[in-house]
């Protein structure tokens, strides 16, 4: 830990204006333009894409290998990341019959996957104007004011500031009670800590399994990755052959006890938690609690088509399902 002294500021609406206007971005700036102007990409991935893919952040293949890293700053220093949040409420069309009314991070679900160094002092700058109080629950090592279990008032603004410790895959979500309804209605996401020494180079992407209680009875009835329940069937993910592929897997299912991820015709080398620089075991299938999450590296040796999918089948015919179109180096 550096020492510093970290604590909440809470804003009222006098501080919430000049903090915009000293930033330069209006009330309404939308997340998409907090994007544009914040990212700095210190570890670039290797995507491969031949799919249409949008600037639109709520677009499941643009999430799926979108970073955010934030403002880089430095400060006394220390490098400092800021993070701009912000909880709307918005209807989010799970497929052409069933229409969702999601509290979301940015107007989109999952919130956006934020990345950050070991080391690095976070800040996170969090809007509230989704019409409930809400908060931000961050996962890993910081003081008890910045444990995010404190509601956030509607239309006002708090300011979470820790360390990123320790380096692995994390998760990030509402803390409000009923903290089922509020994780389950989409506020939630992925906050990635790097080693120090950088993983070697591969194709990143996240994968977050979540579902969606559509009638209010604490059962799910549809399930996704990334959002959108059997998109990666309609817009299958390309790969290349033989290119090393490092999976972010989260599972956000709520009202299931556990779930499961298989990949079909390969084996994955599983980190748990992303917390080690070795792969503890070997696997096809890995069995996942609410909010637990793993890195998976593996290369496909074949072209081709490949489903990956919860080993529950109720679960994936319900639109946890997706397809790995490999595509050969030629």
């Amino acid at each position: 830990m550096t020492g510093e002294k970290s604590s909440p500021r809470s804003l009222d609406r006098r501080h919430f204006l000049q903090l915009s206007l000293a930033t330069g971005l209006g009330i309404g700036a939308t997340a998409l333009a907090w994007q544009k102007l914040h990212r700095s990409n210190p570890t670039p991935s290797l995507p491969v894409s031949t799919e249409p893919a949008t600037r639109d952040p709520a677009d499941p293949l643009f999430f799926l290998r979108d970073f955010d890293y934030g403002t880089v700053k430095q400060e006394n220093g220390k490098t400092i990341r800021e993070f701009r949040v912000e909880a709307t409420t918005s209807t989010l069309h799970l497929n052409k019959a069933v229409s969702f009314v999601s509290w979301n991070l940015n107007g989109r679900v999952p919130g956006p996957t934020f990345r950050a160094t070991e080391g690095d002092r976070i800040r996170v700058i969090f809007y509230n104007r989704a019409g409930h109080a809400h908060s931000l629950h961050f996962h890993g090592v910081h003081e008890s004011a910045m444990d995010g279990v404190k509601p956030v008032r509607n239309n006002s603004v708090f300011i979470y500031e820790f360390d990123a410790l320790p380096y692995g895959v994390h998760v990030y979500h509402c803390h409000v009670s009923p903290i089922s309804r509020h994780i389950n209605k989409g506020l939630y996401g992925m906050f990635i800590i790097d080693p120090p020494s950088p993983r070697p180079p591969a194709d990143e992407m996240v994968l977050i399994m979540a579902g969606y209680d559509t009638n209010e009875d604490r059962k799910n009835e549809l399930y996704a990755f990334n959002g959108l329940p059997n998109y990666y069937m309609d817009h299958p993910i390309s790969l290349q052959k033989d290119r090393l592929v490092r999976l972010y897997l989260l599972n956000m299912v709520e009202y299931d006890p556990a779930l499961t991820f298989h990949l079909h015709a390969n084996f994955f080398q599983v980190y748990p938690t992303g917390m080690t620089l070795t792969p503890a075991y070997t696997s096809d299938v890995i069995t996942m609690g609410t909010a637990e999450r793993h890195i998976l590296e593996f290369a496909f040796s074949h072209a081709g088509k490949y489903m990956f999918h919860p080993h529950q089948d109720t679960i994936a015919e319900a639109g946890c399902m997706g397809i790995f179109n490999v595509l050969d180096n030629a």
